[in-house]
């Protein structure tokens, strides 16, 4: 018997039509046209469909199929008036499965009534367990009960209790009936009440109510218990505020019996200090160490500039604290944000311009620097010249601004100006309330000339972009040094809200400034060097604002000297500051913050710098670390490049470290024991007669490390058809060599490429693929021009993959590669394994330059490749950015066409090319 069919009808997210209730929905004017239709066509007066619930896309459901639905009687069709849509009562009678599934993204649009074959649930009917039938009722009961609790009307609470008293009358033959009309009647979450509509068994239906009714009475009852607590919170700050207000008038009245108004009393409205001078309170100390910060907090407004801005700020906000009163949560919250005021070290409170200027007037500076940079790191060479130039800027600007004449004249010409009455105590008398508020409102001195914003060393920002574990951080601790000013280091990794750069406005509760005032506060100066670590994790935009944009203001030399905080609220000159960023890569980094940035490049270390790293640095310290000294352990030259070639291939030294730590580690065990037996009096003679060994030679090391960890991967490559490797710059930056595999399988000539690839490399591929057809009957490939490789003599694909599927990669780098690769799979010639490639090339065969030729060419050192194929076009590069004992060490070979790239890869004479005119032979 075919199964019957209904009109369906999508109801939209957060909407849900449940049997034996009613829903009236706003349809447009092509659906009341349809059910309009329907209406005529219908022998009944009231026809019926099918009413299906859509989730919304953010819904995890939205991705199932939708199978669950309510037969729906139409109720009514209303007309609406001119402008307005028509409106559609529905009325809920039984539940009902889709035969055919309706997936969310292609339901029926609600313009149309399509038919679907449905079925009737078989479950409406049937007895239920009593037990279920009575968690059901006490848990019903039980909601009803708080809902006529909460309820405000009392029409509202007698209709509750009514239905209260259904349900305990009611049978168990209609319990699950009475729980669709109570889980139509109250607000439940969406999801609880898809599913419960798609429970067609009767159990299952009233086990689901009941957790609902559970749920929704647990939450009524949270949140009748919060808002009581806070109505409890508020009352119960009210009665504090009166009771101090009585407390302070008492203290008051007994301060003037002790102390009658004729005596000679200094401060006769300081009564907080005390009960009298006579008598002893175990809280004076309390209110004496308060009294104290306060007059600390008001020394440091009277020190700073007459007629700053910071200055009439911070006694504005003086006053306001002096009339609210010690206990409200607002004169905390002032008194947080005069500490902060206060605490950052703005330019007339920071004595640094002479300790400065000494450091850069010495003449040594520039060799101490050196020095400095020096014996904090090894090699580097090009940096720490660019360094040593940074510096030199900085010494001769800052002394320049020093000499000038405007400068000079404002230091010598303006007079000290005479301690005010302004700079006594502003807490007190009617006459130090009268010195606030000429604070406030008088002019400054006429003989002080208009402040004027510093000119500052305007230098570059230094954005040291680098693989992780090369020195970058550790390079701005060595400018701090250099230049004898504070250091301080911001992270920015996962910043993703706005306010943590520019701090959060006050209106905020715990509100507070951002991370550039919270590193003034902790340097103590307005010229510190302050390094934005991992510039280059900084959040994206979204609704907490765009932490990356709050950063464009920070790094302008020509904006920041009136850097605006939210929470501080007065301009600070940043002018003076010294910012050093760093970064895994550039491609996170938005263009104008880039463009704000001097980008110098740290690509990594070769074998002979690790090695010199390890002795001078990383050994040592090691060894003070573990509780040895340099006596007890020695490590050799070759089970230290032992361990950086075949344990810790990177392009950092971190993974080197740790390395030399865990030997140092094992040794320090050893040591341990041997003092040990020394000492024991029970260990045999010839335990203690064993001589210590310190020295840790290159077969020891497997005992200690395990198994070499890069040692496999040599072993695994290997000469093969279709096969040769490539050079890449992972997404922390290093370098290193991946294989490029090409395998011909049946098919019908397409390419099919895997890997995690993005389009520009996917388009390389195509690119490369079209040259080799092109080039085919030339390269022997092929017996005749115009024949398709890959479809005589017999049909194939070609699959080309790059291994580690998991990484994205991307970039116009691997055409050379990809070249090499097809023409091996289809010619059978092999490119030995010590040979690596990278450059891009184009239909007409030449080869265009990459970037990141100095880190790739430093992996491939590390992976031991002995000849590198590159562009002509990046010749300079190698001779300006690689150490001369890799290119000693290496064979480079600079193409631009991809004709000598496959010479330089296969060999001279291996390919065998076909330059002549070959003659066609005629046949009948």
């Amino acid at each position: 018997m075919p199964s019957p069919r209904l009109p369906v009808l999508s109801i939209a997210h957060p909407l849900i039509l449940l049997p034996t209730a009613r829903l009236t929905i706003p349809i447009s004017r092509t659906l009341a046209d349809a059910v309009l239709a329907l209406l005529d066509d219908s022998d009944a007066a009231q026809p019926v469909l099918a009413a299906v619930p859509i989730p919304a896309p953010e819904d995890p459901e939205f991705h199932h199929p939708v199978t669950s639905g309510t037969a729906a009687r139409v109720v009514r069709l209303v007309r609406p008036r001119a402008g307005q849509p028509y409106l559609l009562s529905l009325h809920g009678l039984t539940r009902i499965r889709l035969v055919d599934p309706v997936h969310p993204s292609t339901a029926p649009t609600p313009d149309a009534l399509p038919d679907h074959a449905i079925q009737y649930s078989n479950g409406e009917g049937g007895t239920p367990r009593p037990q279920t039938v009575e968690a059901f009722k006490d848990a019903a009961l039980r909601m009803l009960d708080r809902l006529a609790t909460d309820s405000v009307q009392p029409q509202r609470k007698d209709d509750w209790m009514k239905v209260a008293a259904m349900v305990e009358d009611i049978s168990d033959e209609r319990a699950a009936w009475m729980a669709d009309v109570l889980v139509a009647a109250v607000s439940g979450h969406y999801p609880d009440k898809l599913a419960f509509l798609a429970a067609t068994d009767v159990e299952d239906r009233l086990h689901r109510a009941t957790e609902l009714f559970i749920k929704q009475t647990s939450i009524s009852e949270v949140s009748k218990k919060i808002a009581s607590a806070v109505d409890e919170s508020l009352s119960r700050q009210q009665k504090e505020y009166f009771l101090r207000q009585q407390l302070a008038a008492i203290q008051r009245e007994l301060h003037s019996l002790h102390n009658p108004p004729s005596s000679n009393n200094p401060n006769p409205n300081n009564a907080n200090l005390g009960f009298g001078t006579g008598g002893g309170s175990e809280l004076d100390e309390d209110e004496q160490a308060d009294a104290d910060d306060l007059a600390d907090l008001r020394k440091r407004i009277e020190a700073m500039e007459a007629g700053s801005e910071e200055r009439k700020v911070g006694v504005r906000e003086w006053r306001r604290l002096k009339r609210i009163p010690q206990g409200s949560v607002e004169n905390g919250v002032i008194r947080t944000y005069l500490e902060w005021l206060t605490s950052v070290p703005w330019p007339s409170t920071s004595a640094t311009t002479g300790t400065g200027l000494d450091v850069l007037k010495d003449p040594s500076f520039l060799g101490k620097a050196r020095a400095q940079l020096d014996a904090d790191h090894y090699g580097l060479d090009q940096i720490k010249r660019r360094l040593i130039e940074y510096l030199a800027v900085v010494r001769l600007r800052a002394m320049a601004d020093a000499s000038s004449p405007a400068s000079a004249s404002a230091s010598t010409s303006l007079p000290t100006p005479p301690q005010t009455p302004t700079q006594g105590r502003i807490e007190g008398s009617d006459k130090s309330r009268k010195e606030d508020k000429a604070l406030v409102h008088a002019p400054p001195a006429p003989t002080l000339a208009p402040k004027k914003s510093s000119k500052g060393v305007k230098g570059p920002i230094l954005l040291f972009v680098g693989p992780p574990g090369t020195g970058k951080t550790s390079l701005g601790q060595s400018i701090a040094k250099a230049l004898n000013r504070p250091f301080q280091r911001i992270s920015l990794g996962g910043v993703r809200d706005e306010a943590e750069i520019r701090g959060h406005r006050r209106t905020y509760v715990a509100s507070g400034p951002g991370m550039i005032v919270q590193a003034l506060r902790k340097a103590g100066r307005n010229d510190p060097v302050i390094l934005l670590d991992e510039i280059d994790k900084v959040g994206h935009s979204n609704f907490h604002g765009d932490p990356g944009a709050a950063l464009l203001e920070v790094l302008d030399p020509e904006q920041n000297h009136s850097f605006n905080d939210h929470y501080i609220n007065v301009p600070i000159d940043l002018s003076q500051v010294l910012f050093i960023c760093t970064s895994n890569t550039l491609e996170t980094i938005s263009a104008p913050l880039l463009d704000r940035c001097e980008v110098v490049e740290l690509s990594g270390y070769t074998y002979d710098e690790k090695m010199h790293i390890a002795r001078r640095f990383l050994l040592p310290k090691q060894i003070q670390a573990n509780g040895l000294s340099d006596s007890q352990l020695q490590l050799t030259d070759g089970s230290l490049l032992h361990i950086a070639t075949l344990y810790t291939r990177e392009a950092g030294v971190r993974s080197l470290e740790r390395a030399i730590g865990a030997v140092v580690r094992f040794k320090a065990v050893e040591w341990a024991e041997h003092l040990d037996v020394l000492a024991s009096p029970d260990a045999p003679k010839e335990e203690k007669d064993k001589d210590w060994r310190g020295v840790v030679e290159e077969d020891e090391l497997e005992a200690i490390l395990g198994v070499p960890r890069w040692d496999g991967e040599e072993r695994e490559r290997e000469e093969r058809r279709g096969v040769v490797y490539g050079l890449v710059v992972t997404g922390m930056g290093e370098g290193g060599i991946m294989p490029v595999e090409s395998a011909a399988v049946p098919g019908a000539g397409r390419l099919k490429l895997t890997g995690s690839l993005g389009d520009v490399i996917k388009e390389s591929g195509e690119i490369a693929l079209s040259w080799v057809k092109t080039h085919a009957f030339e390269l022997g490939i092929t017996a005749g021009r115009g024949i398709d490789p890959l479809k005589v003599p017999d049909p194939v694909d070609i699959h080309l993959h790059l291994p580690a599927g998991a990484q994205k990669k991307d970039g116009p780098s691997a055409g050379i590669a990809m070249t090499c690769a097809f023409v091996s799979l289809l010619s059978g010639a092999c490119v030995p394994k010590d040979i690596a490639m990278t450059g891009e090339i184009t239909l007409r065969g030449r080869v265009t330059p990459v970037g990141g030729i100095r880190m790739k060419v430093l992996g491939a050192h590390r992976a031991q490749i002995r000849k590198v194929i590159l562009p002509w076009a990046n010749r300079k590069d190698v001779e300006h950015d690689v150490a001369p004992e890799v290119r000693r060490e290496m064979q480079f070979v600079f193409v631009r066409t991809v004709n000598e790239a496959l010479e330089a890869a296969f060999g001279k004479g291996t390919l065998g090319w076909r330059r002549e005119t070959v003659l066609l032979e005629s046949r009948l």
